[in-house]
């Protein structure tokens, strides 16, 4: 084992030494199973040591070396996010970001400006815009980003970073790409020239903006990041370059997934899986997420990049490895490819072999029924993003221009899922949606398709303990003795239980219950505020004071 990746499998980033201090934290409410009434908390050698009640504390006080008073504030489980692309994320953050743009003409007016302020860069980058959200309803057609980017290489990815507009000064560098028309590119095309654009970005650029990325996880009371890298995604310069920076400073943990079907590489690289985004199809907004029915706005069934053979091949090799595997599947006949993979490798390796390893889907968007117990009964692990459905969901969105309104109400189906025993954990997919850890969990208890929405309490614990799950650890993301001190402390209003079914809100009220309460995450609601963040026992966040 490599030094990578001995370091990759505890995740980079975390702290190397535990801290010596400990410290009594009293006087807010903590958010722990061990005690639904507890209001401290002791945290000792960068892990839980002790939860309580404020009487209780007392005795810890003369021990300590630190006594943080709350001062009423919540102290909950830190979020962790099981999916982020950190770099793109970071450069959204640092840079050309069209997720706000609301025509295309103001779009084009940003990238004028853009390019403006950038006279040194190689290559221009920006990301997020979506024409269905525009009057036009039409992409960027490439003498329009010509002119906006004054005969520069620009790459544009569209919001969910499956297909891009680029300019012709870009497509000059990479001759491989023939497409010379408005469309934008995918597929193969896409991945090429995105190769291109982000092989410009220098290590300067790429250090600023994975550090923008980590430092606004902290500053959002997430702990730990899985990082989804691999070929097609990023490169391997970048993948080692966020463990390594995320070795060196304080931080979120960062948990390091390489798409690939070559074992050897990922182990090569720190990975903890060779799984992520190992595409079986695309995405809905490009047209390029495979379906057995054809698209309602296009005459295809999109595209599928690994068949169930290719599936069953990957998790059988990662099983006998002790690796995680793990795909990108959104469309029905995706994961119904996946399912079908899956189960050809548990009958060669064992099923229980298969269900130990918890190999992960990310998205897994359109699920069925029947989709939905073979995940059960794989072990299966769900990653997938609840923002999705608030920015993409409803009658009138995305999902419904894409598949009719029907079929776009079948969509991430939390409920029967969680109802079946599929394991999820929550992430953003970040560029694709921002680093939101209160809005994720509101947007799966306030889903757009009511049958679908789960409580707040299942939502958080999918945002918490449901990455470390994922990542086969059963110890952490909560707060309880022995668990890592991994933890955020909130500026919030009244705590609250809020459930689908209100019978079921009305008893977790009941103190008999002993159901800790949360954040009241009603739509319109204020979204909690995070003073700091905690890693490992070691600050990685404060907010300024004033």
């Amino acid at each position: 084992m490599t030094d990578r990746t001995a370091r990759s499998a505890d995740a980079a980033g975390a702290p190397e030494a535990a801290p010596s201090r400990t410290v009594l934290l009293r006087g807010g409410e903590v958010h722990s199973p061990a005690d639904p009434f507890a209001t401290a908390m002791v945290v000792e050698r960068g892990h839980v040591a002790w939860v309580g009640s404020e009487g209780a504390a007392d005795a810890f006080a003369r021990g300590v070396d630190e006594v943080v008073d709350l001062d009423g504030a919540l102290v909950t489980p830190a979020f962790t996010d099981a999916h982020v692309h950190t770099t793109s994320a970071g450069l959204a953050l640092t840079g050309l970001d069209l997720t706000g743009a609301r025509s295309l003409p103001e779009a084009l007016g940003l990238v004028r400006a853009y390019a403006a302020r950038r006279p040194s860069d190689r290559v221009l980058l920006g990301h997020g815009w979506d024409a269905a959200r525009w009057p036009e309803r039409r992409a960027p057609r490439r003498a329009e980003l010509d002119e906006a980017a004054r005969g520069r290489p620009l790459y544009l990815s569209r919001v969910d970073v499956h297909s891009a507009v680029v300019t012709t000064a870009l497509l000059d560098l990479v001759p491989a790409v023939r497409a010379r028309g408005d469309e934008p590119l995918t597929r193969d095309d896409h991945h090429a020239v995105r190769r291109a654009a982000l092989g410009a970005v220098t290590p300067a650029q790429r250090a600023e903006a994975q550090r923008a990325a980590l430092d606004r996880a902290a500053s959002l009371g997430i702990g730990s990041v899985h990082e989804c890298g691999g070929p097609d995604i990023s490169s391997a310069e970048d993948f080692t370059a966020l463990l390594d920076l995320a070795g060196q400073r304080p931080g979120p943990r960062v948990f390091g997934y390489w798409a690939d079907r070559d074992l050897d590489r990922a182990r090569e690289l720190g990975a903890v899986g060779a799984a992520g985004d190992l595409f079986v199809d695309g995405a809905l907004g490009s047209h390029t997420a495979c379906l057995h029915a054809p698209y309602a706005d296009a005459p295809h069934t999109g595209t599928g990049y690994l068949d169930a053979g290719a599936v069953a091949e990957h998790v059988a090799g990662c099983t006998e490895a002790g690796l995680q595997a793990g795909f990108h599947a959104i469309g029905d006949a995706a994961v119904g490819a996946v399912v079908e993979g899956v189960r050809a490798a548990a009958e060669k390796v064992g099923l229980e072999r298969v269900r130990a390893a918890r190999h992960r889907v990310e998205h897994a968007e359109m699920m069925t029924p029947a989709t939905i117990a073979a995940f059960a009964e794989l072990g299966l692990t769900a990653s997938v993003q609840p923002a999705f459905d608030a920015a993409w969901g409803g009658d009138e969105g995305m999902y419904a221009d894409r598949l009719g309104v029907e079929r776009a109400r079948t969509l991430n189906p939390y409920a029967a899922m969680l109802k079946a025993g599929v394991a999820l954990a929550f992430g953003s997919d970040a560029p694709v949606t921002p680093l939101d850890p209160w809005g994720t969990v509101r947007a799966a208890a306030f889903h757009r398709t009511p049958a679908h929405r789960i409580s707040v309490r299942a939502a958080f614990a999918a945002h918490t303990r449901g990455g470390w799950r994922a990542l086969g650890r059963d110890d952490a993301g909560t707060l309880v003795p022995g668990a890592p001190a991994d933890y955020a402390v909130w500026r919030t209003g009244e705590l609250v239980v809020q459930a689908p079914d209100d019978r079921v809100a009305r008893w977790s009220t009941d103190p008999r219950s002993g159901t800790p309460g949360l954040p009241d995450l009603s739509p319109g609601r204020e979204l909690p505020v995070c003073l700091a963040t905690v890693v490992g026992g070691r600050e990685v966040f404060v907010r300024p004071q004033g």
